[in-house]
């Protein structure tokens, strides 16, 4: 997906949002039912409809809550959809041994051959032994 000459940051692709009238006639509808129901939740509560002797409009409030989240949804999606660019943005790809927390001068760990097996030896019992 990423062209050679792309460096870390670079736009690989942008394309311009579509911006139909038609999503923002819908958009402007949500916004409308959306204000709506914000009321009749506003009213509910100051009217009291919910509390410990309305078990129904406990449930009712919060149907009308759910109304709205659901409400905000739709509106966002088709904000983010219609009217948001669509930008991809060259990422660095990290190594596996960065993942781990490796400095990148062991990455191929350390040779046992190299060590005398007696001085592995002290080092495991004695932790704090220096060569």
């Amino acid at each position: 997906m990423s062209s050679s000459g792309s460096t870390y940051g670079d736009i690989h692709r942008y394309e311009q949002p579509r911006e139909s009238t038609a999503a923002a006639l819908a958009i402007v509808l949500l916004t409308v039912v959306e204000v709506v129901f914000v009321g009749l939740f506003t009213y509910g509560i100051i009217a009291q409809w919910a509390g410990t002797n309305a078990p129904l409009g406990n449930m009712f409030l919060g149907g009308v809550l759910a109304v709205i989240f659901i409400d905000l949804a739709f509106i966002m999606v088709l904000y983010r959809k219609e009217f948001l660019p669509d930008v991809m943005i060259v990422k660095k790809r990290r190594r596996k041994w960065e993942d781990l927390y490796v400095r990148e001068g062991d990455v191929e760990g350390t040779p046992i051959a190299d060590e005398d097996p007696w001085e592995s030896v002290k080092r495991a019992v004695y932790p704090y032994y220096k060569k």
